[in-house]
């Protein structure tokens, strides 16, 4: 049985990590909301830019001709992942990594390029031998100049015919405690269905550029806006998830300080018990 001392060094242990979590927890929360507020400002913004997307692209039919709509045989692929530069954000990079798992197992490791944010996901996959052909790090704070970054990272390679086609795998934020892994086709873009330009449009524009060149002219800001998106998503979506594993920790550290200082007070005990026994021993040998 663990001596008093031992049991108060643990207790002193638990409650160091205790406070360390809590203050993480306090940090998460404050960053969640602001990454919180960015995306829903932001998710307006993409859902006008799909919708223009949708009736710029109906209005044009199939004459467009760019760089970021051509179709062709997929021999390299590329797969931008997000992931985060710190751990201790509970599930967050295992569930990504899960998620990349599944859909890299259909492929051969020499005809795939990984494209990265996070050091997480750049440990993780160049350890398995991928080839990681991009790596990038964001601040505290996501800005459109990290998305255009990206964006143009991913756009120069697919027009050089590096690779033909750009899976994204990013998380999409849901609340504190609810996130899933996703993955959409980022290259090339794929305009919208006539079935869903019927939805949107709902009267007939004159377009001032034709809508084919207004169409080409809009295709790299769309690229873009979803990478953004996806960067927010993901931003809300770590401090969340980190959030809620610091409160379980949390929670978790003063539940063992509950149960060492009980333990603490039973050895205490038993010791005083001992020493009364002692004693009573001792006198009573006396006596005879």
């Amino acid at each position: 049985m663990a001596t008093i001392r031992q049991v108060r060094q643990r207790i002193r242990v638990a409650k160091n990590i205790q406070q360390i979590t809590k203050a993480m927890k306090m940090v998460a929360a404050a960053r969640l909301k602001r990454a919180q507020e960015h995306v829903q400002a932001a998710r307006p913004y993409a859902q006008s830019l799909r919708e223009i997307m949708t009736s710029v692209a109906s209005a044009a039919g199939g004459e467009v001709q760019h760089p970021l709509l051509e179709q062709r045989d997929t021999k390299v692929v590329a797969f931008f992942i997000v992931t985060s530069d710190r751990g201790l954000a509970g599930s967050y990079n295992s569930t990504m990594f899960r998620r990349a798992a599944e859909l890299l197992r259909h492929y051969d490791k020499a005809n795939v390029r990984l494209y990265i944010v996070g050091r997480k996901g750049i440990q993780f996959f160049s350890r398995r031998g991928y080839n990681v052909a991009g790596q990038f790090s964001l601040g505290s704070v996501v800005t459109i100049a990290d998305a255009r970054n990206i964006a143009g990272t991913l756009r120069t390679a697919f027009e050089s015919g590096e690779v033909d086609q750009v899976t994204m795998l990013y998380t999409r934020f849901y609340t504190a405690i609810t996130q899933k892994a996703v993955d959409v086709q980022l290259l090339p873009i794929q305009t919208p269905a006539a079935a869903d330009a019927s939805e949107t449009q709902q009267e007939d524009f004159i377009f001032e550029p034709d809508a084919g060149r207004l169409l080409a002219s809009l295709l790299p800001r769309y690229l873009e806006g979803q990478v953004f998106q996806a960067l927010l998503e993901s931003s809300a979506s770590e401090h969340g998830s980190r959030m809620t594993a610091m409160s379980s920790a949390t929670d978790n550290a003063g539940k063992m300080i509950q149960t060492l200082t009980l333990q603490m007070n039973r050895v205490r005990q038993a010791n005083i018990t001992r020493e009364i026994s002692e004693i009573v021993g001792g006198a009573e040998a006396l006596k005879g």
